[in-house]
């Protein structure tokens, strides 16, 4: 029965393993809540931990090998467990840079990491590959300390993204060095695409952050929207807003405001960011010119931030509206990076349109 099994699971070994790699997505996906959580900086400790652990022990095997040493025979569960641990990365990295990207600024590097998640799984035979392995575990790391510093140090902007990088290159080196200890001569062989191949990373995820397509994690955008009118009561926001058709509410359709002359509108926020985390949210207000083709700053509102709130930090700005047209509200970083867009058409009005009183979240 069992011979039957490991045959069955042999011949379908490509099928279980995307399966279970959905799966995990899946079981990720429910397991991790927020980004400043033990249990999820535990995880991801792990995945590290493992990493550290299995692709050293494999490269000291096969230097062991090249001498003409037996390989042990659990020798094969290492890249297993490599594979399992970048899986995991991967998966991770998708979910959180996920919740925090706009795909219109982001999808370059969202791309990435789909075709991270797929060909870890697809080439799962190159685990047992020095050069491939280490590069991999690599940009693991540069991308796990960009949005785990942060929280540690509570701040955020180009110098925290310097430390982020500053961490994973010391880490990386202390890797390096432990396989030029346990297999110097095969080290030395790989070295230079090693390397190479670490540069590479360190420019595109460089290129990323300066080109405002890295997403800006530890912050999301948890809630937004645009309305007539945004107030505080004790222990909520309300708003004055219209009633929205069916394609603004369940298909995500630009809403259509209607205002008179010399209105104000009043775009609201609110934008998860980690409890020890203090930092400024940028609300630019633009209004799209048909005459040149471009969007036109209006206004650039800052207020400051303190993370910590599940539903993320509340807050509103406000902006005179003297033109028709197509708008937007930008909620940024303060060094320029995207949160989220909120896009909505006014339409002036000799009268002011029916409105109703609604919570915000």
């Amino acid at each position: 029965m069992f011979q039957k099994s490991f045959a069955w699971m042999q011949k379908y070994e490509r099928h279980l393993s995307a399966a279970a790699m959905v799966a995990g997505f899946i079981v990720d996906n429910l397991f991790f809540g927020r980004v400043d959580l033990w249990r999820t900086q535990a995880v991801f400790a792990v995945y590290t931990a493992v990493c550290f652990f299995t692709i050293p022990l494999l490269h000291w095997i096969e230097a062991r090998a090249a001498r003409g040493i037996p390989r042990p025979r659990a020798r094969a569960l290492l890249p297993i467990a490599t594979q399992f641990a970048l899986g995991g990365f991967w998966s991770g990295f998708f979910i959180f840079y996920g919740r925090s990207a706009v795909l219109p600024a982001s999808w370059p590097f969202m791309l990435l990491l789909v075709a991270l998640l797929i060909g870890s799984e697809y080439f799962h035979h190159y685990h047992d590959r020095l050069v491939f392995t280490t590069i991999l575990f690599f940009f693991a790391l540069y991308s796990y300390a960009i949005f785990s510093v942060p929280i540690y140090t509570g701040t955020m902007g180009t110098l925290t993204f310097l430390e982020s990088g500053a961490v994973a290159i010391v880490l990386f080196a202390f890797f390096t060095i432990l396989l030029r200890i346990l297999g110097r001569e095969r080290y030395l062989a790989d070295v230079r695409h090693i390397r190479i191949g670490a540069l590479l990373v360190i420019i595109i995820i460089n290129v990323s952050y300066f080109t405002n397509i890295l997403p800006p994690l530890p912050l999301s955008a948890e809630a937004g929207g645009i309305y007539h009118a945004v107030w505080r009561v004790p222990g909520a926001y309300l708003a004055a807003d219209e009633q929205e058709p069916w394609q603004v509410r369940f298909l995500g359709f630009p809403p259509t405001l209607h205002i008179t002359l010399g209105e104000s509108l009043y775009a609201y926020s609110a934008v998860f960011a980690p409890t020890t985390l203090t930092t400024t949210i940028v609300h630019r207000w633009q209004w799209y010119d048909p005459a040149t083709g471009q969007w036109v700053t209006k206004a650039v509102i800052p207020y400051p931030i303190v993370g910590g709130r599940d539903g993320g930090y509340r807050g509103y700005s406000t902006v005179p509206i003297a033109a028709a047209g197509k708008w937007r509200v930008n909620i940024e970083t303060a060094d320029g990076r995207l949160i989220a867009y909120l896009p909505f058409i006014v339409t002036q009005e000799t009268s002011a349109p029916t409105l109703e009183t609604i919570t915000l979240k």
